[in-house]
């Protein structure tokens, strides 16, 4: 429990003894506008909203539902599953809405139906896939609803995997942009969506097989919307949703998200302004690159007699952040919290938390890595190699010259009847034997070393396990308020000034 106390007072007085200045930080660019109701876009990498509009308003999404169905799809099926139109799945869809032209009774692979998913919209795929994974279209609205939450999503209700008009069935542009945020991070999901172009294979009506073309013009070079760096996204449009659109494109180290929702066509427009409107006025950094203060949690720092060893134990998470091109990190505001939420990594004991103008811009999670032990490498096994570790290699390696150096006995029944050296065949015989113990010896050697090393491994990992448990049991027990922190860092502050004022002038530069 000590050690405990001791870890969260090394994070507050490491990270917010010696805070960010809080000066009035330059004006969030502004200089953008859309004619959609509701849009936003972010960055992928540090989740940081550039852009929005009506961010938590409600809207029907039409097509663009497909990112959620296919992510999911993606991480319950495997590629190659056969999946069998039912007549449900094919005309339980409204009449004249996207199809690949299948019919009940087709049976295609997941990955098949992925790419008529996402590269035709087809409606029917949407309702197959989702029948292949729960059984039915509503067993797997109820797995979209429980994903979407898992992603953070608090506006948004799921009623079919395909987004046809549902007064049940909507999303707002914050929502939608967490799921593809979640989607691009999938490399599979990246592959089909990024497709230009797919063959599907002979069906009923499709006796040929049926190609697909993407219907994102924001990918193609020969349509005027084209956009350089978009490597994908998802189109949408129903009576009720109007033009719907989602995008993922890439500029110098920078991957933006946008969504467009309630369009009426000018959901391109609309999608090329915030994503100029972000390429030209941000750029994202890794958190540690930035900020100075991570590196101080792995120095030969001390408080109250912690070890340093123990907090190089502890380590900042690969957090990014997305900052405007007249700022800089001390623009903003670091504020660390211990409440986390449900996608945090399982040994974070906190997170770092950044906003500019009360925007939050980044985050990193702080990482209790004491207790954990590296694994030990095992090393190539080669003759050489064992012989340095055990020995026996060299002894046999020995033994084996010295017995093929010394003659044979003249009463040696091998021998020549005169007692003249052994004829060639016979020489051959004992190198052999020998080089066969040499080998067995090396196997078993490794064998065993590989049992004993496995053996070892597992007896650590659960050793890691228990102490983790122990450790989270221990979180559970100790309860520090915020004002016994504030009050922990003040008398930190009072009890050493100049470190203080130190602290203050390396935050300044």
């Amino acid at each position: 429990m000590k050690r405990l106390l001791i870890l969260f007072l090394t994070i507050t007085l490491t990270l917010g003894a010696f805070p960010l200045p809080a000066y009035a930080a330059p004006d969030w660019p502004s200089n953008i506008a859309i004619q959609a109701d509701g849009g936003i876009v972010i960055d992928a990498d540090s989740g940081a909203v550039l852009f929005g509009k009506n961010l938590h308003e409600t809207y029907y999404p039409a097509s663009i539902t497909k990112v959620l169905t296919a992510l999911i799809v993606i991480e319950q099926c495997s590629l190659d599953e056969e999946v069998t139109f039912s007549h449900d799945a094919v005309y339980n869809v409204e009449a004249g809405s996207s199809n690949a032209g299948l019919d009940e009774g087709d049976v295609l692979t997941v990955k098949d139906c992925l790419y008529a998913l996402l590269l035709q919209s087809a409606n029917e795929a949407a309702n197959a896939l989702a029948e292949h994974v729960s059984g039915s279209r509503e067993a797997f609205a109820e797995l979209m609803n429980q994903k979407a939450a898992e992603l953070g999503c608090q506006d948004s209700h799921f009623a079919n995997p395909s987004g046809l008009n549902d007064e049940n069935h909507y999303t707002s542009a914050y929502d939608m942009a967490l799921i593809c945020q979640a989607a691009i991070r999938n490399s599979t999901f990246l592959e089909i969506d990024g497709t230009k172009t797919y063959k599907l294979p002979p069906t009923k009506r499709n006796p040929d097989g049926l190609t697909l073309y993407a219907h994102h013009a924001m990918l193609l070079s020969s349509r005027s919307e084209y956009y350089e760096g978009v490597f994908g996204g998802k189109t949408g449009y129903t009576s009720l949703a109007g033009n719907t659109l989602v995008t993922f494109a890439e500029k110098s180290g920078m991957t933006l998200i946008t969504v467009v929702l309630n369009g009426r066509q000018t959901h391109y427009s609309d999608t090329k302004a915030m994503l100029d409107f972000g390429f030209s006025n941000f750029h994202t950094a890794k958190i540690a690159d930035l900020d100075s203060q991570f590196s101080s949690l792995s120095n030969d720092l001390t408080i109250q007699g912690l070890p340093a060893g123990d907090l190089s134990k502890l380590s900042p998470e690969d957090g990014m952040i997305t900052l405007p091109l007249s700022s800089s990190i001390s623009d903003t505001v670091r504020t660390v919290t211990y409440e986390l939420d449900s996608r945090a990594p399982e040994n974070a004991v906190a997170q770092v938390r950044y906003t500019y103008n009360d925007r939050l811009v980044g985050s990193a999670y702080l990482l209790n890595r004491i207790g954990e032990e590296e694994e030990t490498v095992l090393p190539p096994l080669d003759t050489a190699d064992q012989s340095q570790e055990d020995g026996t290699g060299a002894e046999s390696s020995a033994d084996a010259s010295s017995a093929e150096e010394v003659p044979s006995s003249s009463s040696d029944p091998s021998s020549g009847q005169n007692g003249d050296a052994p004829s060639e065949d016979s020489r051959k015989i004992p190198g052999v034997v020998w080089v066969a113990v040499i080998v067995a010896i090396v196997i078993g050697a490794a064998a065993a070393a590989v049992i004993f090393l496995n053996i070892r491994r597992q007896k650590k990992e659960e050793e890691r396990r228990r102490r983790q448990e122990r450790r989270r049991q221990r979180l559970r027990e100790i309860g520090v308020s915020d004002e016994e922190f504030q009050q922990m860092m003040a008398q930190r502050r009072a009890s050493h000034p100049d470190r203080s004022r130190r602290g203050n002038r390396r935050t300044h530069r």
